[in-house]
Formats: C-alpha cells, sequence, structure tokens
C-alpha cells in the first residue's frame, strides 16, 4: 500500500509511521520527496502488510501530524466477497461534493475504481496546479481511508508547450502513484492488480496502443497470466468508452476497441468500465468482431463471452453532463440516463456480482438501475 501526501513550504519528514492500533504505531516506512510546478509531493510505500487487516498511520511531525487508517484488500480466492465504488470524472463542483457524499453515504465500499479524469486542473488558466491540491483535499475523506486503483483520463494528459509543459501527465505520475511494476508494466498508465475474486486490467486511453507497443504487448502477455480459478471475475478499466450512444465524443474509442476487443471476448472479460462521457450508460453483452472487409457485418451483436460496458463519467466535473444521446436507442444498450451520480460492484462469490447506479438527487437507499452479472468463466449464463 502507497501513502501519498503534500508539505506546501518544506519536504519535512518523509516517515509514514503505522501499526496496528491507533496508539501503536510501531512501524515505519521510508519515503521519498519530489517537486515539479508543486509543493513537496512524498510517496511511501508500506511493505509486508497483512490481507483484510486495519492499519493505522501518521504522517507529518510536531503539530502538523495527521493520523488516518486503512483495511488492505482481503486475500485472492475465487469466492471471497468484495465491493467496488465506480466513479468517473468526478472534478470538484458542487456535484462532485454531492457525488462523493451519495458514495459515502450509502456506505462506501472495499476500493474504488476510478475511471480517469481527476481535478480539471487543465480546464483552469496556466493549468494552475493548486487545483490538483484543492482536488486532493477534496477526495482525502475517502482517499486517505481506502485503496484508489487509478485510471488516467484525457484531463490527466497535461500537455501544454504553450505555457512550457512539454511532459505529458507530469502532475499524475508525480502524485499519484500506480502499481504498474508489480504487474511488470513498463508505465504507470496501464497495469493490474488482483483484490479478493477480481484481477483489475488497468488500460490507457492515451497511450500508444497499436500492434506491438508496449501497451499492446502487455495486455497481450497480462490476458495470458489472468487465473480465473482464482480471481475468476476479470474486470477492464479505460477511460474512452468503446460502446457509446452518446453524441458526446461518440467513437472516440473506436480505434482501441478494434484493436483489443477480439482479446477481451477471447478472454471472456466480465466488465469493461469507462469514463470521459458526461453521462451514464449500460450495456447488454455485445461485441462487434465478426466484421472483414468482404463480410461486411459491422453490427453489434449479443455475445455471451463478450463483457457489459459501463459508461460512469458522471462524476461531477466542471463541464456539464452530455444530455444528447443518439435516436433510436440501440438494442444493445440496456440503460443510459444524463444525471450525475456512481456505481457499487458488489462480488458476492465466483458466479455472482450485483450491480447498482445511484443518482446523484436520489435518496441514499433509491437504485436507479441495478443488475445481477454471473461469471463469465464459472456461469456464462445469457444474461440479455
Amino acid at each position: 500500500m502507497t501513502v501519498s501526501w503534500v508539505t506546501p513550504d518544506r519536504p519535512g519528514s518523509n516517515v509514514v509511521c503505522y501499526g496496528l492500533a491507533a496508539d501503536c504505531l510501531n512501524l515505519t516506512a521510508q519515503g521519498t520527496v519530489r517537486v515539479y510546478r508543486s509543493p513537496y509531493i512524498h510517496h511511501a510505500t508500506l511493505n509486508g502488510l497483512d490481507h483484510g487487516t486495519v492499519y493505522h498511520y501518521a504522517v507529518g511531525h510536531g503539530y502538523t501530524v495527521q493520523a488516518f487508517s486503512f483495511k488492505t484488500p482481503p486475500k485472492p480466492g475465487p469466492d471471497v466477497p468484495i465491493k467496488f465504488g465506480i466513479i468517473g470524472d468526478l472534478g470538484q463542483t458542487f456535484h462532485s461534493n454531492d457525488t462523493l457524499t451519495h458514495y459515502e453515504a450509502g456506505g462506501g465500499s472495499d476500493a474504488v475504481l476510478f475511471i480517469g479524469d481527476l481535478s480539471y486542473a487543465n480546464n483552469q488558466p496556466g493549468h494552475d496546479n493548486r487545483r490538483w491540491d484543492s482536488w486532493a483535499r477534496f477526495v482525502e475523506r475517502s482517499v486517505a481511508y481506502q485503496p484508489w486503483i487509478w485510471s488516467t483520463g484525457n484531463h490527466e494528459i497535461d500537455y501544454a508547450p504553450e505555457i512550457g509543459e512539454t511532459v505529458p501527465f507530469k502532475p499524475f505520475t508525480n502524485r499519484y502513484l500506480t502499481p504498474h511494476r508489480a504487474s511488470n508494466s513498463t508505465e504507470p498508465f496501464w497495469y493490474s492488480v488482483k483484490m479478493a475474486s477480481a484481477h483489475v486490467i488497468v488500460l490507457s486511453s492515451y497511450s500508444s496502443y497499436g500492434k506491438y507497443t508496449p501497451q499492446w504487448t502487455w495486455l497481450q502477455d497480462e490476458l495470458a497470466r489472468v487465473d480465473r480459478t482464482t480471481t475468476p471475475w476479470l474486470i477492464v478499466c479505460v477511460h474512452s468508452p468503446w460502446y457509446n450512444t452518446n453524441d458526446y465524443h461518440y467513437m472516440e474509442g473506436e480505434t482501441m476497441r478494434v484493436q483489443f476487443e477480439p482479446w477481451i471476448v477471447d478472454a471472456k472479460v466480465d466488465l469493461v468500465l469507462a469514463g470521459h462521457v458526461h453521462s451514464y450508460e449500460r450495456s447488454h453483452r455485445v461485441s462487434n468482431v465478426l466484421y472483414d472487409i468482404d463480410n461486411g457485418k459491422a453490427t453489434p451483436v449479443f455475445n455471451k463471452s463478450a463483457p457489459v460496458y459501463v459508461t460512469i463519467g458522471d462524476g461531477g466535473n466542471t463541464e456539464g453532463l452530455a444530455a444528447s444521446f443518439r435516436s433510436p436507442q440501440p438494442d444493445y444498450s440496456a440503460f443510459r440516463e444524463a444525471s450525475f451520480g456512481h456505481a457499487t460492484l458488489d462480488i458476492k462469490n465466483r458466479t455472482h456480482a450485483y450491480y447498482e447506479w445511484h443518482r446523484n438527487q436520489d435518496g441514499v437507499k433509491v437504485v436507479a438501475d441495478k443488475a445481477w452479472f454471473t461469471n463469465r468463466y464459472y456461469l456464462p449464463t445469457e444474461t440479455n
């Protein structure tokens, strides 16, 4: 588990003190510090932690010490339950606060799958990096207490040569570390984690993914490493959606879909999560892998080996909702709506998971969209 924090004026202490009780922080982890156009950014990795265990930790020194706690994910196993929160395109607006508050009031989860577009600092004049700090303060109430698994979106690119910023993803890579080396990835933008009964693969819509590129090669190898007998639920996170019936960003993910969808269907991926489009949509299990230049089969078809596609770019952002859906609604689109909200995926065992989407304007207990998913490896039933 990596703990990250900032100090505004001077480096201060790089040490995290942690332990099994708030009054007994008897272990330490030495961190590193880095800086760009930013405060001092600290990262410290806590190694040798037990699964499913609550740890208390503190950063800072003297009168600046701040204390928190987190629970490590359960040990991987085919029937180990886990609940994921699913949030994308959050930003830092009134609606963003509604989303996070609604997620917390509903009981939260064991970990959050964040589907890209964090602070929207690049929408500010000069790509104001103070907006990265204000966003981190905003989400600290959740991020400091449970794992968040990060995907990168277009608002993380932060490439702006007109103001001298010529290194893409600089703020993200300095502030938000990912465990990419643990899954043999060469870059922090694509990687995997294994938590309880889930194997989560994170891809990058804004890094090269053509044939023989590092991301292409890594995904090919990673899918071969998946062990469905240990982690039966296979989930893919990517920012730009591969199936999207909204006019906003329509077909932007098409080249990546064409490149990777045959692998995804062949691997029997259970769920593909995307953001980018500022609305909500859930598909049936659908694929479009039969097309070649001769047969003309270019229409998506139901396929029980294919994943469900969820677009969850409705976290709050600064740009408003994407309310223009294409008409008529295709038969592969199960539910769609332009409202802010969040989702949860509650994996029960190796065969069943319960999914919910909550819109912000409803009461905490109100479920706007829901579905039971059966696992594509152990119980590939026809769910459409």
